[in-house]
């Protein structure tokens, strides 16, 4: 397809209602590659990463390695579909929309989401399109925790389900990541209680402060120290300010960042992962009929922000509630960001699971 589409999913006659609020409004972005079948049994769902978006197929998908003719999700055997998630800033509704009760940006008065809320606008995309039944389904890091969310609540909506570079529980550490992120965007005096939005002013500064350690926490030790070690931009004495590559290079994330993303979708969005935890009851919700959904469990061997650890749990957990559950760890000297790239076996298994 050319560009997204948009549809309305929620109205003050059919509101959504959340775990912590109701929303009267809901608009979604959406994008598809592929054909649908007569069937509308050929359908896999794309689940997006914390700073993703509908664009995961086609020129500059995030995921154009993936999707496409004669490629692991295939096109011209699967209907593709990814949209943006609720929370987002990429054309679905978000802290950053307007609240149609005050006709301002909602700001923090935004509800706090869950990752069930997210699964629950992906659900309403699925039934406008009149889906009832996913061939498969895939995402990673966040993306994978909406997939995990999804097929716990109904274990026979998701054929296959694909979980990469992914998390059932956030350790310390990785709350603690996030709260420095979003402390240095809540300090920047641009930030103004959140309502920013169409002042002229954003709190650029905190978010970028936010991106550059984010991205230091998806890429392995080995990958930096192999793109960049200590090269510097020129010869000369030490100096305040730029001069090794690798802070160039954090400049360079911060700045293209800054143009497409949202500070109040950073809060929202980190805020979702933090509490996520859907194994807190105990096992997997029982995964025993026919239509049950089947699972690949995929981690990457240099990933220190989602290292294997988390995606064993979540394979352990599915295999005590009688999931079929397949855990891979691929070989990768690129981290956490791995998932969006091409190490060796790692989309040759998605092909081969996806069938």
């Amino acid at each position: 397809m050319t560009g997204p589409e948009r549809v309305v999913l929620a109205t003050p006659d059919d509101p959504l209602d959340l775990d912590h609020g109701r929303l009267d409004h809901v608009e979604v972005a959406y994008e598809t590659w592929g054909e649908l079948s007569p069937a509308r049994d050929n359908v896999v769902f794309v689940a997006h990463a914390l700073t993703g978006d509908a664009h995961a197929g086609g020129e500059g998908g995030w995921w154009a390695n993936l999707i496409g003719p004669g490629l692991a999700l295939d096109t011209d055997r699967y209907f593709v579909v990814c949209p943006n998630l609720l929370g987002g800033c990429q054309g679905t509704t978000g802290p950053s929309s307007v609240n149609p009760a005050t006709g301002e940006p909602w700001g923090l008065d935004f509800p706090l989401l869950t990752m069930r809320d997210l699964v629950a606008v992906h659900r309403r995309l699925l039934a406008h399109l009149g889906v009832t039944r996913l061939h498969a389904a895939i995402g990673g890091s966040l993306g994978g925790m909406q997939v995990l969310q999804w097929a716990l609540d109904d274990p026979t909506a998701i054929g296959r389900a694909i979980i990469v570079a992914a998390s059932s529980r956030l350790s310390a550490q990785n709350i603690a990541f996030s709260a420095v992120a979003r402390d240095a965007i809540v300090r920047d005096p641009d930030f103004q209680d959140g309502r920013y939005v169409g002042t002229g002013r954003r709190p650029d500064r905190g978010l970028a402060v936010a991106r550059r350690m984010a991205h230091i926490t998806y890429v392995s030790e080995e990958s930096l120290e192999r793109k960049f070690g200590r090269d510097r931009l020129s010869d000369g004495p030490p100096r305040h300010g730029t001069d090794f590559q690798v802070e160039s290079y954090l400049d360079h994330q911060a700045e293209t960042f800054l143009a497409r993303f949202d500070a109040l979708s950073y809060l929202y969005l980190t805020r979702v992962m933090d509490y996520f935890d859907p194994f807190d009851s105990g096992p997997a919700a029982a995964f025993d009929g026919s239509g049950a959904t089947r699972f690949l469990v995929l981690s990457f061997d240099s990933d220190w922000r989602f290292p294997t650890s988390h995606s064993a749990r979540i394979h352990e957990h599915l295999l005590a509630g009688g999931a079929s559950s397949e855990h891979l760890e691929i070989a990768s000297p690129w981290g956490h960001d791995s998932f969006l790239l091409q190490p060796p076996g790692y989309h040759e298994a998605i092909r081969e699971f996806v069938g």
